[in-house]
């Protein structure tokens, strides 16, 4: 069960990693174990806000929630997501987008993409339609993330590259099956879901390739992010 607790210690803030450094093919075998992580850490957020809001207002009650979110993952994500809004969206040439994103410093870019992007989840858990959604929505994140993962990378070593290096087909494909019987389950709203955090997937992807050359491990957090609250969106939308 070493790629359960590896996944659960790289995905999360839980310390039940184990000891020492990564080995090669470790990244691989934890992320088979990527949507179960999903599953498990949507079980809690749902449990939360099912609780939550029993005797809570509802804007409370996805403070709450989003705030324990960000705690759950130890803001892996948030992270790369501040240094891909650094990096990719200065008018900088590639080699200086990728120094950008591995300075340790926070820039006027991070603070407004990680700002923006929890007020988004924010207002979407507040307006949830259907609070199951919090189950779907990591499990798309993380099926996201491994979709980018098999880019070429932007550097010949980190994180990015030895996940494209380690990670197969068939977990990614196990990642798209349980992905899309999970939206199925959740009948539109789950299948808009899915198709939302998809195309977040491919354009963040998209502007990777074109800025940087390929991806890295600030890019698949910031996908998983982005294609988290991009999934909210279908859970939050109310027609007309």
């Amino acid at each position: 069960m070493n790629g359960l607790r590896l996944a659960l210690g790289f995905l999360t803030a839980l310390p039940v990693r184990p000891p020492g450094a990564l080995r090669p093919g470790d990244l691989g075998r934890a992320a088979a174990w990527f949507p179960l992580v999903g599953l498990s850490l949507g079980s809690a957020l749902w449990a939360a806000y099912h609780g939550l809001s029993v005797g809570m207002p509802q804007e409370v009650t996805a403070a709450l929630v989003v705030a324990g979110w960000a705690v759950l993952t130890g803001g892996l994500h948030l992270d790369g997501l501040a240094d891909c809004c650094d990096g990719l969206l200065g008018s900088v040439d590639r080699q200086r987008r990728l120094a950008i994103m591995q300075d340790p410093r926070r820039g006027a870019f991070g603070v407004v993409g990680v700002s923006l992007l929890l007020l988004l989840k924010f207002a979407a858990v507040a307006g949830l339609a259907d609070g199951r959604g919090l189950i779907l929505v990591p499990i798309l994140g993380r099926s996201a993330t491994l979709v980018v993962a098999r880019l070429r990378p932007a550097r010949a070593e980190g994180l990015g590259a030895a996940m494209q290096r380690e990670l197969r087909g068939w977990v990614v494909g196990l990642s798209l099956a349980v992905s899309t019987l999970g939206a199925a389950w959740f009948g539109g709203r789950g299948a808009a879901a899915l198709i939302l955090a998809y195309l977040t997937a491919f354009g963040v992807g998209a502007l990777a390739r074109a800025r940087l050359g390929g991806q890295t491990g600030d890019v698949l957090g910031a996908t998983c992010e982005l294609a988290e609250a991009a999934a909210l969106l279908a859970f939050a939308w109310r027609a007309p």
